[in-house]
């Protein structure tokens, strides 16, 4: 299959592994998908977790991760392509994306929010750059903006559909609308998209997210004018996850019925595992003893629980107190593989649907 045009750099497969925070898509996992041939994303919300002084000093902490991950991943694949998820509504996101640049990221995916002026920081650098959008008119925006201020043309677009795991750029009634699938916006982006390619000349690789499950997934989106897919749940229940093996138990442990959308201190709907964090949330503020000013839309006197805990206890393995983020097919994984065995179930499905992509 042909891959994914990073800068200078194309993937060997259409694949991009989603970041997913706190600490479940790290140096391990990335490097892992990017020695296959895929693109690698490590997530930066909380990365410094697992550093010394992270309850003392977590804004330094998670920038020194950063570049330590980044080795990490780059010691399993030298020659793969890897980047980071900066999520906009970061609280020190301007220091996240500097950071990430100075360590020579190949890539920085970014949601969560609209990153408007992302192109500042990467301007001269080799550091590719992609906004996460969940419709048409937010990446118009985008693109409108990174073209008038910063005559930049987005190298990619990332469209994550209302089935993904986590944080999600809709609204509770529009989850199950047609008007807001991932496939009805994907073809209206990517009708977008040609347009801007036409009047820039620039080559802009369109990626589908949120729900992609296997190579039928992969096979549908290809066909309907997609240049890869980004796929996050089903890399939680790998041997090289980042993860504890809690975290991945939870996953080939939850059904179909388990799966609840909850409010999120960011300020947005998240799918997460029903537990017992959930139940107690969904009843009652959970109290919040310290801040770690993780998210600018985080107001500490009302917000429903701290999410930074909340994460960073579900890695670890904690059922009664984390937080366990995931997409709609959850249910449907039952069982830990490796990403390599992942990886080529994936493409032997896709292939069978279209052998002329071989």
């Amino acid at each position: 299959m042909n891959g994914i045009k990073v800068g200078n750099k194309i993937s060997r497969l259409p694949i991009i592994q989603g970041g997913m925070g706190v600490g479940v898509s790290m140096h391990s996992l990335a490097g892992a998908v990017a020695k296959e041939g895929g693109i690698g994303i490590i997530s930066t919300a909380d990365i410094g977790y697992r550093e010394a002084d992270f309850l003392a000093e977590p804004r330094k902490s998670n920038l020194r991760a950063i570049g330590k991950e980044l080795s990490l991943a780059r010691q399993i694949a030298p020659d793969g392509i890897l980047g980071f998820n900066v999520m906009v509504a970061l609280s020190d996101y301007e220091d996240i994306v500097k950071e990430c640049v100075k360590q020579k990221a190949d890539l920085i995916i970014s949601g969560a929010g609209l990153p408007m002026d992302l192109p500042r920081y990467v301007i001269g650098t080799d550091t590719r750059i992609a906004p996460i959008v969940s419709s048409a008119r937010a990446f118009r925006l985008i693109s409108k903006r990174w073209i008038k201020k910063y005559n930049y043309v987005p190298d990619l677009v990332v469209i994550e559909g209302p089935k993904a795991g986590g944080h999600l750029g809709y609204k509770r009634e529009e989850l199950e609308s047609p008007e807001y699938s991932l496939e009805h916006t994907t073809v209206e982006i990517i009708s977008l998209v040609r347009e801007l390619e036409k009047s820039t000349g620039k080559e802009i690789p369109v990626i589908a997210a949120g729900g992609i499950f296997d190579g039928s997934d992969i096979a549908h989106y290809l066909t309907l004018g997609a240049s890869g897919v980004q796929i996050a749940s089903r890399f939680v229940a790998t041997e090289e996850c980042d993860a504890s093996y809690s975290y991945k138990m939870a996953y080939i442990n939850a059904r179909e019925s388990d799966i609840t959308i909850i409010d999120s201190p960011v300020g947005m709907p998240g799918r997460a595992i029903r537990n017992p964090f959930i139940e107690r949330v969904q009843k009652a503020r959970e109290p919040i003893t310290r801040c770690y000013n993780c998210i600018k839309t985080c107001h500490v006197k009302d917000a429903p629980y701290c999410i930074t805990k909340a994460l960073v206890d579900a890695v670890r393995g904690d059922q009664e107190n984390g937080l366990f983020f995931c997409g709609s097919n959850v249910g449907r994984i039952n069982e830990i593989t490796t990403v390599s065995k992942l990886i080529n179930s994936l493409i032997s499905e896709a292939d069978l649907l279209i052998p002329d992509m071989s």
